[in-house]
């Protein structure tokens, strides 16, 4: 599956609602909705500047969405999910992150870091559509990125 359009990735997110994530977080089950929430906020405060990591954030938990009884593989799927949409930084970040990075990889392992530390309830990290903005601006990114690498204007 590839994701096309940012209100594909919204739906998509929306129906992470009520599924738990645990098994191979050590126990700390959540709501898949609310730990990608949680990761992007997480993300946004200590890289303010950085929309590509802090989206990543936000998508990384999809593949329990997108092939819920596979497990091996998963960062894959979402990296190839998200490509299209939103550039091949964001799929690079995602499909590595299961493994913790070297440690000269900032990005890895702050990504890593929110994606332990949001894992939290009751933790506040807002809405969803709090990042639509957010998301077509990363999207509008890759789109014109990816005009400039084709010849196109």
């Amino acid at each position: 599956m590839e994701l096309r359009s940012v209100e594909e990735l919204l739906d998509l997110l929306y129906a992470g609602r009520g599924v738990w994530d645990a098994p191979e977080h050590r126990g700390r089950g959540v709501d898949l909705h609310d730990h990608a929430l949680q990761t992007a906020a997480l993300l946004r405060r200590s890289r303010p500047a950085d929309k590509e990591l802090q989206v990543t954030g936000l998508v990384h938990p999809i593949g329990r969405l997108l092939r819920p009884t596979t497990v091996v593989g998963r960062a894959e799927i979402v990296a190839d999910a998200v490509r299209p949409l939103l550039g091949e930084r964001v799929a690079r970040l995602v499909r590595r992150h299961p493994w913790q990075g070297s440690p000269a990889d900032d990005d890895l392992l702050s990504l890593r870091q929110a994606d332990e530390d949001g894992r939290v309830a009751g933790f506040d990290a807002g809405v969803l559509e709090d990042w639509r903005t957010v998301l077509e601006l990363v999207a509008a990114r890759n789109s014109r990125l990816g005009a400039v690498d084709q010849g196109r204007p």
